[in-house]
C-alpha cells in the first residue's frame, strides 16, 4: 500500500493521482457575481489514463491500462495490480459513508466535507462497500483524485459525449455489441480520439470539446471532498481505463477561497482576480495541480455589463450580450500548460488606447528583423519540436518573424493617463528587445493589466496576460520598463519552459531576473554601452546586498535552490507529491531564488562571454520550449 501523505504544515500537498489519469482539457462555464463574491457554474474534464498504469486483462495478459494508447509498452512477464487508494487516507467503513451520489444543489451543501444528496443511496454505499472491499485492491472502486480546496462541490456526473452529433466518425472502427459496457467504452474511445487529434486539427478539436461539454449527463458519480482534494468514483468501476473519461463537476467558490481575491480597484469599483496564491487555482476550480499535468482549456465567463473579463487565452475576447445587463466572454488556449498558470481578472477595467499607430508601426518595422543571427535562428527552427503535439509558434514562419505581438493595456479609469504616458510606449520596445534576444514569442498576444493596490508583488506573468502593480507607474520608464521586461521573460522561462518540480523556482525567477537586464539594455536604444553597463553593475550591487541580507536573516532551509535535493522531481506511485515549504508564509517575501539564480547565470555569461551565452540560451529555448525541466537539464 502506498505510504500516506503526511506533509509538514509548511508543505503544499499536490493530491491529484496523475499517474492513473490525466486531465487533457478543461471546459469552464462560469458566472461571476461581484455582489455575493461567488463564482459558480460547471467544469468539464476530458481525461486520459496515466502513463504509469497497467492492468491484467481477462485473458491473463498484461496490457497498457489505456486500451487505445499504442505507445504504451506491454510486459506479459510482469502481471501486477496497482493499489488504487486514497492518497490522503485509506478509506475505512465510516469514510465510505461520506461518499454520496450528488444531486440537487439545495440538498448538496448539507455537510461541509461530503455531499449527502440522497441518504438512501449513501447508506447503501456504506453497507455494500465495507472495509473488506478496501482491503482487496482488485475489488475496490477506482478513485479519481483532484486538487480542490475552499470549493462547494454540488454535483458530479458522467457526460454522454456519444450523444453529440458528428462524434460517430471517431468510432467507425469500433465493434459494438450493444451492451452497456460497450457504450461506456464507446464514450471513452470518443474522448481518446478527440484529445489525440493532430495539432493541425486544433479548430476541429475545439469545436468538439465545446459541443461535448454541452452534452447531457448520463449518470451521477459518487464524490467526497477533503481539505485538499476532491475524490470521485463510479460504483463498480475498478480501473482508470473503465472510469468515465468525460465528467462534469458543478460547483461554486467561497468568498474566503484563497485562489482569487475579491476587492475594489483604485477607482473604488468591485473586482476579482487570481493573485498567484501559494495554493494556486484549486480554490477556483477542481484540477490537477502537479506541473506534469499539462492541459489545454477554454472558458465561457458571464458577468454583469460594465465589467471586463480578462483571462489566459489566445484570443482577444469580445463580449456577447446574453440578455439585458449580462455579458459573456470566451477564451481558449491550444498549448498545454499546467493548470496553475490559468489566470482570470474581472473588473471595470478600461482599455488604454494607442495614441499613435504610426509610432508603433515604426517601432515594429525597425525591429522586425533585429535578431543578430536570423539565418542561424531559422535553421534551429527547422528542428522537430520536443514537446507534445500542439499548434506551436516555433513552427510557424509568420510567428517567427513577429518581433512585436499584438498587445492591449487595461487599467482602472483613474490610472489611464499614467499608462498612456509610460506603459504603452514601453511594451513594443520591450517585446522587440525580448524577440531580439530569444527569438520567437511563445504566445500569440499579450494583455497587460494594472491590478488593484492590494496586489503583493510588482508583477505576475501568465499565458497571454501580465499583471503589473500600480507601484511601477510612478517610477517612470525605468521601473516600469524593467518590471515589464522581467514579466515578458517569463513567457520563455516559467511558462514555455517550466520547472518539473515547483521547488526549483529559480529556473523561472533566476532566468527572468537575468534576462530583464538584457532585455532592458536593448530596449534603451538612447543609452550608450557604458551607460548600460554602469546601470547593470549598480543593479548587481544592490541585488548582492539584498541577497546578503536575506542569507543573514532567514532560515537556511529556505535559501536552498533545490530543497528536495536528490528527490527533486520524484513523485509517489499515484503521482501525488508535495511542494516543500510551499505554504511557509515568509517564503512569499523572499528573493533568494531570484537572486541566487541571477548570480549563477551572470557568472556563466561572464565566463563564456555574453554573446555566446545568449546564443546558447536561444538554442536551449528552441530545444526545450513546451516542456518541463529540472536543473540537471540546464
Amino acid at each position: 500500500m502506498e505510504t500516506q501523505l503526511d506533509p509538514m504544515k509548511d508543505d503544499l500537498p499536490l493530491m491529484a493521482n496523475t499517474s492513473y489519469m490525466l486531465v487533457k482539457h478543461y471546459v469552464l462555464d462560469l458566472d461571476v457575481d461581484l455582489k455575493s463574491k461567488v463564482i459558480e457554474g460547471s467544469i468539464v474534464l476530458f481525461l486520459e489514463t496515466g502513463s504509469q498504469y497497467r492492468q491484467t486483462s481477462s485473458a491473463g495478459k498484461v496490457c497498457c491500462q489505456s486500451q487505445f494508447d499504442e505507445s504504451c509498452k506491454m510486459r506479459a512477464s510482469e502481471p501486477c495490480h496497482v493499489p488504487l487508494i486514497n492518497v490522503s487516507t485509506c478509506l475505512s467503513k465510516t469514510e465510505y459513508s461520506d461518499f454520496a451520489v450528488s444531486g440537487k444543489e439545495e440538498e448538496a451543501t448539507s455537510d461541509e466535507n461530503s455531499n449527502h444528496s440522497n441518504s438512501e443511496q449513501a447508506s447503501g454505499i456504506s453497507s455494500s462497500k465495507d472495509c473488506s472491499d478496501t482491503e482487496n485492491h482488485g475489488n475496490k472502486d477506482f478513485l479519481l483524485v483532484l486538487d480542490c480546496c475552499d470549493l462547494s462541490v454540488l454535483k458530479v456526473e458522467e457526460v454522454d459525449v456519444a450523444a453529440v452529433s458528428g462524434t460517430e466518425k471517431f468510432t467507425r472502427s469500433a465493434k459494438l455489441t450493444g451492451a452497456s459496457k460497450e457504450l461506456e467504452n464507446l464514450r471513452n474511445l470518443i474522448v481518446h480520439e478527440l484529445v489525440t487529434l493532430p495539432a493541425d486539427h486544433w479548430k476541429e478539436q475545439l469545436y468538439y470539446f465545446t459541443h461535448c461539454s454541452q452534452a447531457p449527463g448520463c449518470g451521477e458519480l459518487l464524490f467526497s471532498t477533503g481539505t485538499w482534494s476532491l475524490e470521485i468514483r463510479k460504483s463498480g468501476i475498478r480501473t482508470p481505463a473503465d472510469f468515465p473519461h468525460a465528467i462534469r463537476i458543478w460547483y461554486k467558490t467561497k468568498p474566503e477561497g484563497r485562489s482569487v481575491t475579491w476587492t475594489t480597484d483604485q477607482s473604488g469599483r468591485p473586482c476579482v482576480y487570481t493573485t498567484g496564491s501559494p495554493i494556486n487555482n484549486r480554490a477556483l476550480f477542481p484540477c490537477q495541480e502537479p506541473p506534469i499535468a499539462l492541459s489545454t482549456w477554454q472558458a465561457s465567463v458571464r458577468a454583469a455589463s460594465g465589467f471586463v473579463v480578462l483571462m489566459s487565452g489566445e484570443n482577444s475576447a469580445e463580449p456577447v450580450q446574453l440578455r439585458e445587463g449580462m455579458l459573456s466572454w470566451y477564451y481558449y488556449v491550444s498549448m498545454p500548460m499546467p493548470a496553475s498558470t490559468f489566470t482570470i481578472a474581472v473588473g471595470c477595467w478600461q482599455e488604454v488606447k494607442q495614441q499613435s499607430f504610426k509610432q508603433t508601426a515604426a517601432i515594429e518595422t525597425n525591429t522586425e528583423f533585429s535578431l543578430p543571427s536570423s539565418q542561424t535562428d531559422f535553421r534551429w527552427h527547422e528542428e522537430i519540436c520536443g514537446h507534445v503535439e500542439y499548434p506551436c509558434r516555433f513552427q510557424n514562419p509568420a510567428a517567427r518573424l513577429q518581433a512585436v505581438i499584438p498587445y492591449r493595456v487595461f487599467a482602472p479609469w483613474c490610472l489611464m493617463e499614467s499608462c498612456e504616458e509610460y506603459l504603452l510606449q514601453l511594451i513594443p520596445q520591450c517585446l522587440s528587445a525580448a524577440y531580439a534576444t530569444l527569438g520567437t514569442h511563445p504566445f500569440s498576444r499579450l494583455d497587460v493589466l494594472i491590478v488593484p493596490s492590494n496586489f503583493s508583488s510588482l508583477g505576475m506573468a501568465s499565458p497571454h496576460i501580465i499583471f503589473l502593480s500600480q507601484s511601477v507607474l510612478p517610477g517612470g520608464s525605468h521601473l516600469c520598463g524593467t518590471r515589464l521586461c522581467h514579466e515578458i521573460a517569463h513567457a520563455w522561462f516559467g511558462l514555455a519552459i517550466g520547472a518539473r518540480d515547483w521547488t526549483e523556482e529559480w529556473i523561472s525567477e533566476g532566468f527572468a531576473t537575468f534576462l530583464e537586464d538584457v532585455f532592458w539594455a536593448r530596449a534603451q536604444q538612447q543609452l550608450s554601452h557604458d551607460e548600460i553597463k554602469g546601470q547593470q553593475e549598480l543593479k548587481a550591487l544592490l541585488r548582492w546586498r539584498r541577497l546578503r541580507d536575506e542569507v543573514q536573516n532567514s532560515e537556511e532551509e529556505l535559501q536552498v535552490l533545490r530543497p528536495k535535493k536528490e528527490s527533486t522531481g520524484e513523485l509517489s506511485e499515484s503521482g501525488a507529491s508535495v511542494v516543500k515549504y510551499g505554504l511557509k508564509a515568509e517564503k512569499i517575501f523572499m528573493q533568494v531564488h531570484y537572486l541566487k539564480g541571477y548570480f549563477l547565470l551572470r557568472s556563466l555569461a561572464r565566463t563564456i562571454g555574453e554573446a555566446s551565452y545568449l546564443a546558447s540560451l536561444r538554442k536551449f529555448v528552441i530545444k526545450f520550449h513546451g516542456q518541463l525541466i529540472l536543473s540537471q537539464v540546464f
